[in-house]
């Protein structure tokens, strides 16, 4: 995978790219991420922003050398043109599985008050938001989009099942986990764990999924289809909590 990042603030990215996950993602030539200085294509002195017409608080960050900085990228016409934004689409896990199917993607971060609105019309293909709260930068965002997106390329990860059973990939959230030692300050891991009986694991995992989400985001249990097998363990914890 290929992606290419628009910002303002370059060096925000150096530590990030180059540790964990990201660095070994490029080493083993799973993606090349690579950041541009829009500032470069401003053809007033480096100025990128202006006061908005009709006037109004702050300034907003112009179109033209947005548009010279995507334009300049020697990228695909399938390549995804994504705007962080706070009025965008919530971004989810299985946007993150999406965007992992794409060969290449070009992020936009944004600062100040807003984007000429013709960088939404005529430019992006996409609009994320991380959230329901705003940002200095789309730099941060974008940061937690580009991580969430390449740990799900082939080959990233040690374990190909780690991202299989991430929270939300399932649409439930993870199982408790535990490893060594067994017994830490008297607080022992469950002996189903230790028993070596696989399917009796695999069962006690999934109870615990359905129980954790159940707790912690019930919400998400209205979007997914359970199994026949999962509805029986769920109504089995419902009748529990009464």
């Amino acid at each position: 995978m290929k992606i290419n990042v628009l910002s303002l603030f370059p060096p925000m990215f150096e530590g990030v790219f180059n540790q964990s996950i990201l660095k070994k993602a490029q080493e083993k030539n799973a993606v090349s991420l690579n950041v541009t200085d829009i500032r470069e294509f401003a053809d007033n002195k480096r100025q990128v922003d202006d006061y908005p017409f009709g006037g109004g608080a702050g300034m907003v960050l112009k179109a033209e050398p947005i548009f010279n900085a995507v334009e300049s990228l020697a990228k695909s016409e399938k390549a995804r043109v994504i705007l962080m934004c706070p009025q965008g689409e919530r971004f989810t896990q299985q946007k993150a599985e999406e965007l992992a199917q794409e060969e290449e993607l070009v992020f936009i971060c944004g600062h100040y008050e807003g984007y000429d609105e013709r960088i939404r019309e005529h430019l992006v293909t996409d609009e994320i938001s991380i959230g329901d709260f705003v940002l200095t930068g789309g730099e941060l965002a974008a940061m937690t989009v580009i991580d969430s997106v390449v740990r799900l390329l082939p080959g990233v990860l040690g374990n190909a099942d780690s991202p299989v059973r991430d929270s939300f990939s399932t649409g439930l959230l993870e199982h408790p986990q535990y490893t060594r030692p067994a017994d830490f300050r008297g607080w022992k891991v469950p002996a189903v764990l230790t028993s070596g009986n696989h399917a009796k694991v695999d069962q006690w995992r999934e109870q615990q999924a359905l129980k954790r989400t159940l707790e912690r985001r019930p919400d998400l249990l209205e979007r997914i289809e359970l199994s026949a097998s999962q509805q029986k363990l769920l109504n089995e914890l419902k009748k529990q909590e009464n």
